[in-house]
C-alpha cells in the first residue's frame, strides 16, 4: 500500500490503568442516519478517560481522513494473516475491503483498567459480544422511520434508490434491537447524550463497588 504502516499492536494509546479494576466495554450500533458517529463524540468529549476503539481496513485512505482517528490503515496481506490467526474480535469484507476491530488492542485496554467506546453495527456487535460477556451493547434508534428517511435525505445527495436501500439496511438493524439491553431514542442529541453518559456513570459506579 506504499508507505509502510504500523504494526497493529502499537495502535491505541493507553490511558493510565485503573488500579484493580478491568474495564467496561460499551457497544453502540445503530443504522445509517440514527447520529450515532455525532453522539461519540459527543461522549467522548465529556468523558476524557474514555477510549474509542478505532477500526482497522484495507481501503486506501479518503481525503481529510487521519490514520489513528478515523481508521488505522493496514495492508490486506496482513489483514488477512490476522484473520488466519484469529485475531479479530469482529471482522467483515465491505465492497472488496476488509474492516475490523483487534482483539489484542480491546483486551489491552480492558486489561488496564480502561473503559472503552466501540461504534459498531450489529453483525459486528454479534462478534465482539462472543469474545467479551461482559460488554454493554446499547442500541439507538431514530425516532421514526419517517424521521430517518427525512435525516438520510437531508444529509445526502445520493439517488432515491440508494436512501431506499439505506433504509431497507436500518430496518432490518432495528428488528434485532431486541438483542440490546439497552436502547436510546435519539429524537434529541443532548438528551441521547444524557441517557448514554447516564448509562456509563451507572455501570462505572457498580464496577467500582463490586
Amino acid at each position: 500500500m506504499g508507505k509502510k504502516r504500523e504494526q497493529p499492536d502499537k495502535h491505541f494509546s493507553p490511558k493510565p490503568a485503573i488500579s484493580g479494576r478491568k474495564g467496561l466495554l460499551f457497544i453502540l450500533s445503530a443504522p445509517s442516519g440514527t447520529g450515532k458517529s455525532t453522539l461519540c463524540r459527543l461522549i467522548l468529549s465529556r468523558f476524557s478517560d474514555l477510549c474509542y476503539s478505532v477500526s482497522f481496513t484495507t481501503r486506501q485512505p479518503r481525503d481529510g481522513e487521519i490514520e489513528g482517528k478515523d481508521y488505522y490503515f493496514i495492508a490486506r496481506e496482513k489483514f488477512e494473516e490476522m484473520i488466519s490467526k484469529g485475531e479479530w474480535a469482529e471482522w467483515a469484507k465491505v465492497h472488496g475491503n476488509y474492516y475490523g476491530t483487534s482483539a489484542k488492542l480491546l483486551r489491552r485496554e480492558l486489561e488496564a483498567g480502561n473503559d472503552v467506546l466501540l461504534d459498531i453495527d450489529v453483525n459486528g456487535a454479534r462478534q465482539i459480544r462472543k469474545h467479551f460477556d461482559e460488554s454493554v451493547p446499547v442500541f439507538l434508534m431514530p425516532p421514526s422511520a419517517d424521521e430517518l428517511r427525512k435525516r438520510l435525505e437531508k444529509r445526502s445527495s445520493d439517488p432515491p434508490e440508494v436512501i431506499e436501500k439505506r433504509l431497507k439496511a436500518a430496518e432490518e438493524e432495528m428488528a434485532c434491537r431486541d438483542e440490546y439491553p439497552h436502547i436510546i431514542v435519539n429524537d434529541d442529541l443532548e438528551k441521547a447524550a444524557d441517557k448514554l453518559a447516564a448509562l456509563i456513570k451507572n455501570y462505572r459506579a457498580s464496577k467500582k463497588s463490586s
